[in-house]
């Protein structure tokens, strides 16, 4: 029997070191910014193009947050009738103040969202910026416990980038943040920025609810599909599934020689052949 949302996120928070699933289970999506030319041109036939790739999951970004209410009841019909599941969105930080909060919570139950994730950081000029911004996310994932939800944050190089001062932005957003925040790990800008992703799994388990399986490569960027790059894909995947406590994969790319369908597609293409069986 599946576990409801509130057993779910209770058993998550109470074993931090466990996964929610068996890994033969944990699901591929996309995150829909990999096709966002087409998903602005016509939302209904990307999504539903998207479920019949074979994506399980998809994580609708930033523009998301404009929508009604109405609207998104629209898009939660699509996803059910293509057999996909919204996880997560991606959110400016209007999501994590004031009554962006209540908004943020009320779309991503519509849409059957767990984990409302800050895609990126305002600027910040020092480890004390960081350390309040710590504080702000540490005060809304109250809220959102509170509505059987939770935060997190997604990095991108700069998290990854030693400031000034010597202090690692990421390691004080693990630090400064409830354990029960997810950390959504985005592999590519963690290898461009030379970290070594899977000693981070290692070290924050049961905290790697979700990654963005994006892949770089020297002299092509991001620009590469997953799976052909440098990242140390199958040493992730098992920091992932034996102590990161991951979920659900979600492959991103930022654009490549091909379409965006393409790209997706054949992104897809080459996660099979590295995961066998899914």
């Amino acid at each position: 029997m599946a576990l409801s949302r509130r057993r779910l996120i209770a058993s998550v928070a109470a074993a931090p070191l466990a996964n929610a699933l068996p890994a033969a289970e944990i699901p591929v999506g996309l995150e829909l910014y990999s096709v966002r030319k087409a998903l602005a041109a016509d939302l209904p036939g990307t999504v539903r193009a998207v479920a019949k790739l074979g994506y399980q999951v998809v994580e609708f970004y930033a523009p998301y947050f404009a929508w009604t209410p109405d609207y998104a009841r629209q898009v939660r019909g699509i996803l059910d009738d293509s057999g996909l599941l919204c996880k997560s969105t991606h959110n400016s930080i209007d999501a994590y103040t004031g009554d962006g909060i209540q908004k943020a919570i009320e779309l991503n139950r519509i849409l059957g969202a767990t984990y409302i994730v800050l895609a990126s950081a305002p600027k910040m000029d020092s480890a004390n910026d960081w350390r309040r911004l710590c504080d702000q996310l540490s005060a809304t994932q109250e809220k959102f416990r509170a509505a059987q939800m939770l935060g997190g944050y997604h990095n991108h190089e700069l998290e990854f980038t030693p400031m000034k001062d010597g202090a690692l932005p990421m390691k004080i957003i693990a630090a400064s943040t409830p354990k029960d925040f997810a950390l959504q790990l985005d592999v590519g800008t963690c290898v461009a920025a030379g970290a070594d992703s899977v000693a981070w799994i290692r070290s924050n388990p049961g905290r790697i609810r979700s990654m963005h399986c994006k892949d770089w490569l020297p002299g092509h960027g991001y620009s590469v599909l997953t799976g052909d790059g440098a990242a140390p894909w199958q040493h992730i995947f098992d920091a992932a599934e034996s102590v990161g406590g991951i979920e659900y994969y979600l492959i991103e790319q930022e654009g490549s020689e091909f379409s965006e369908m393409e790209t997706v597609k054949r992104c897809l293409a080459n996660w099979r052949g590295m995961r066998p069986g899914f």
